[in-house]
């Protein structure tokens, strides 16, 4: 501390002290409240402490100093008091105009002490008019400054400004509040538009602590007052929602002092570890069929919930509707039955219409409906009178005309996904759907999916409704389906079985059943919704794990599937499901193959037998190739046209096919070649190698390393065996250094890397090491999922496959490709998914002979070795099929 103001070096010792003792009162179980005012009043006495030095140290006390002309003023979370111990000091430093000249030095003095102490400090110095016309300026500064508290200083001066800062608001109410909440959507499409991310912030993800931040501040503005239990006694707020939202803020506060103490800094990312560490802190048992983790989590999303449904509804009845917007609304509005008036924005219950609203799920669901129908949000008032009458009636039976009424309002798409989650936000959906209670707030504690299952479900639904909009493909075989309510309605199901013991599928099969008989459902739509959630994952794992061009899949899922409209509805219920895990999930490569093992299983069930169009495709591509052959090569060419293989032939067009054999025809026995090209349409790179096989063994593991060594995501692979020797292997690629197409320069140094691997062998590659979170150190048993080998010898006639299911690491692909090279395994095709830090990796292989491997002594030792080269450490669920 050599160099140190004794002030500052008191004050660092008082904030460590404090700061020590708030920890103990925070671990041995105190409300989160009473310490972060404690922490306020700890960073009070060090901030005080530090201007009064500074007064005396500059001359400043008395009547005719800067005691008397300026006050310190905290802001923001400061000012309210409910500071976490490593957050940001927000300070204003507010004085009289006639003292602009003298504050700086007071100013520069408090920054380089409070930042000497170790506070992070968000500094102003101003008079009261800058800091108003700052607040016009800027919403954020405006709810900041709407939080000010005196702290020390001139008594008066305090005063004038929350004064004056007062009647401004109430001036510019309609404009400030309009800005505050267009800040706070900015906010949340940065950290989290839905409560329910399986990492949330805690602070800025929408349901955490600046939502109801954002109640006070909206509070502040209409009502003149920010405190909630004032708003309550004006009647803003009722008495449960008052109550929900102390019980959210005090767990929430709680929360944000134990990851602020646990990790010495700021921190409101709770990530999984954190998630895993807290709960077991806390004392979270196992129960109800959940794990500890899954609990804890169920209370954060129960309470953030409440948050974004109570804070929503408040603002909505606060804001002001324009006395034109009114007038030209009742215009040109209309009654629906006497009960309900459209207008051009809203629909709302006429006075008997909210009479019959209050008790009755019919009328509810009818309400939802013509909303949907007219695509109109239903008026605030509506809502508030039905969430409050609903949440207090008891349960009540689904009659006939209630369960119509829900059918019908999933066959309307304008505002399905609305219209879902006011039913869940009233407990309605539980009523209506067979295992919704159990899934509500249930996490999905895996790498892959993105929120929690009852959220998943429902965008899974919003997902789908939105592909009526879609021009290509998807879009034209979703309008097509007639009957969409029960697609959406299966939709609803497909994972809540997660919620409950065994195979999520089947289980969901099961909720199918029942929730099918409580809708009165017919038969044959009974079974259609059975099969939809029972296998809503087939035609994702066809698509991505095997070869979709052995037409021996093809049939089998054409049998599988059964009719033209059980595809088209598997088709899009894949899709919808795929976009709502996450954004970005469902990218234009899925598509693509989604959409081609679509049309070519559609083949089958229209013509009703084998299709004979493959056949003929490959035969008129033939053909198109060898009339482009040029004389002189003729023989060369004919030898290598007929020795492609059939996903080679109809991948593109004759041109770059020919491109290709170009570059293949001048190789030498002891060189290779290799080139990229970017394909736009499936925003992937494709980088090809070609060489003679003998130029090196392991030809297919050392391209994947050097891939890996760039950084490349591998996403599919393909061998291909062409006559005279010669071997051409084509790699599907995302570079994550790249958005669209790689520089020229990228190419190059990728395709000097793979052909480098070949003409120069290494048996030790170096694979890049990329950015990742540095690692907390918590001392947590992190759950891996754990490592699978399927080995399948049923499915291909040709190949025996090989699925293996690992944890990520860096040079995990290469380390598989090798041993299976070095057990004299031959790799034909691979299929490559990674999904966040979960692999999914297929292999179609043969012997060296490219025999399918049927020794069953081969296989345990392939799968014993891969075992040993993925992990040592674990113990593996092993699940292998050899019958041929």
């Amino acid at each position: 501390m050599t160099g140190l103001r004794p002030s500052v070096v008191d004050a660092k010792a008082r904030l460590t002290e404090g700061r020590a003792r708030l920890r103990q009162q925070h671990d041995s179980g105190s409300p989160g409240i009473q310490v972060c005012v404690g922490m306020s009043d700890l960073f009070d006495s060090v901030l005080l402490h530090l201007y009064e030095t500074a007064l005396d140290d500059l001359n400043e006390r008395g009547p005719d100093g800067l005691e008397a002309s300026c006050v310190l003023v905290p802001h923001g979370g400061y000012g309210r008091r409910d500071v976490a111990p490593f957050s940001d000091v927000d300070l204003l430093l507010l004085h009289r105009s006639n003292a602009t000249a003298r504050i700086r030095r007071l100013a520069a003095r408090l920054i380089a002490d409070v930042s000497d102490v170790g506070l992070q400090l968000g500094f102003h110095a101003s008079t009261p008019a800058e800091a108003c016309r700052m607040a016009t300026e800027d919403a954020c500064t405006h709810t900041s400054l709407g939080e000010a508290r005196f702290l020390g200083g001139a008594p008066d001066l305090f005063p004038d400004f929350q004064q004056r800062l007062a009647r401004q608001t109430r001036r510019r109410s309609v404009a400030v509040m309009a800005a505050i909440e267009q800040a706070r959507r900015e906010e949340r499409s940065k950290y989290g538009e839905t409560v329910h991310l399986l990492e949330p912030n805690i602070k800025r993800s929408r349901g955490g602590l600046r939502d109801l931040q954002l109640l006070r501040w909206i509070g502040f503005v209409r009502f003149g007052d920010a405190d909630p239990e004032r708003l309550h006694l004006l009647g803003a707020l009722t008495r449960k929602d008052h109550g929900d939202l102390r019980k959210a803020w005090e767990f929430l506060l709680r929360l944000r002092n134990e990851l602020h103490f646990h990790a010495g800094r700021a921190l409101d990312m709770l990530s999984r570890d954190e998630q895993l560490r807290i709960a077991r802190h806390w004392s979270y048992a196992d129960g109800q069929g959940l794990l500890p983790v899954e609990r804890f989590m169920r209370d954060y999303f129960q309470h953030t919930s409440q948050v974004r449904d109570t804070v929503s509804h408040f603002a909505a009845a606060a804001r002001k509707r324009s006395i034109w917007s009114s007038a030209l609304s009742s215009l040109i509005s209309h009654h629906v039955s006497g009960e309900y008036r459209v207008d051009m924005v809203e629909i709302r219950a006429t006075r008997r219409g909210m009479a019959h609203l209050r008790n009755d799920l019919v009328r509810v669901l009818r309400l939802l409906d013509l909303a949907n129908l007219y695509n109109r949000r239903i008026e605030h008032g509506t809502w508030q009178t039905i969430r409050q009458h609903m949440s207090a009636s008891p349960e009540f039976p689904v009659t006939a005309e209630a369960a119509e009424r829900f059918l019908s309002l999933l066959s309307q798409t304008p505002r399905l996904g609305d219209s879902l989650r006011r039913l869940h936000e009233l407990r309605v959906l539980e009523r209506l759907v067979v295992g919704w209670e159990q899934a509500r707030y249930l996490l999905q504690f895996n790498t892959y999916h993105k929120f929690t299952v009852d959220e998943h479900s429902i965008q899974a639904v919003e997902k789908a409704a939105g592909f009526v909009h879609d021009t290509g493909l998807l879009g034209n075989v979703y309008r097509s389906i007639s009957q969409r309510h029960l697609l959406h309605l299966a939709l609803l199901i497909h994972d809540l079985g997660k919620a409950l013991p065994g195979d999520h599928s089947d289980v969901g099969k099961l909720l199918a059943t029942e929730t099918a008989q409580r809708l009165r459902l017919d038969p044959a739509a009974t079974r259609l919704i059975e099969f939809l959630v029972q296998k809503h994952l087939l035609m994702s794992h066809l698509a991505f794990r095997r070869d979709t061009r052995d037409k021996r899949v093809l049939v089998q899922f054409a049998a599988d599937v059964g009719s033209p409209e059980m595809l088209r509805m598997l088709y899009v219920m894949t899709c919808a499901d795929l976009a709502a895990v996450g954004p970005g999930v469902l990218n234009q490569w899925k598509l693509d193959i989604l959409g081609d093992l679509y049309r070519r299983t559609l083949n089958y069930l229209d013509a009703g037998s084998d299709s004979p169009e493959v056949e003929q495709q490959l035969e008129l591509q033939r053909s198109r190739l060898r009339a482009a052959i040029a004389a002189p090569e003729r023989e060369w060419y004919e030898r290598q046209i007929a020795a492609m293989p059939a996903a080679y032939l109809l991948d593109r067009e004759p041109e770059p096919i020919l491109d290709d054999l170009a570059r293949v025809r001048q190789l030498r026995p002891d060189e290779a070649v290799a080139w990229g090209r970017y394909l736009p349409e499936r925003d992937v790179v494709e980088y090809s190698v070609a060489a003679h096989e003998t130029l090196v063994s392991g030809i297919f593991h050392r391209l994947t390393g050097a891939l890996s060594g760039q950084g490349l995501d591998i996403l599919a692979a393909e061998i291909h065996s062409l006559a005279d020797g010669l071997v051409l292997d084509r790699f599907y690629v995302e570079d994550p250094d790249f958005t669209g197409c790689p520089a020229d320069e990228r190419f190059q140094i990728v395709g000097q890397k793979l052909r480098e691997a070949l003409e120069h062998p290494s048996d030790q590659p170096s694979f890049r090491r990329l950015w990742h979170t540095e690692p907390s150190g918590y001392d947590v048993d992190f759950p891996r999922l754990p490592t699978r080998i399927n080995i399948d010898n049923s499915t291909s006639p040709a190949h025996t496959i090989v699925d293996i299911f690992a944890q990520d690491r860096i040079g995990l692909l290469y380390q598989i490709t090798r041993t299976l090279y070095s057990l004299g395994a031959s790799v034909r095709m691979a299929r490559i998914g990674t999904h966040l830090d979960q692999v999914v990796d297929v292999f179609y292989i043969t012997d060296k002979s490219e025999n399918k491997i049927r020794d069953p002594a081969w296989l345990e030792r392939m799968r014993s070795e891969l075992l040993l080269a993925i992990e040592e450490d674990h113990q593996p669920t092993v699940n292998t099929t050899t019958s041929s």
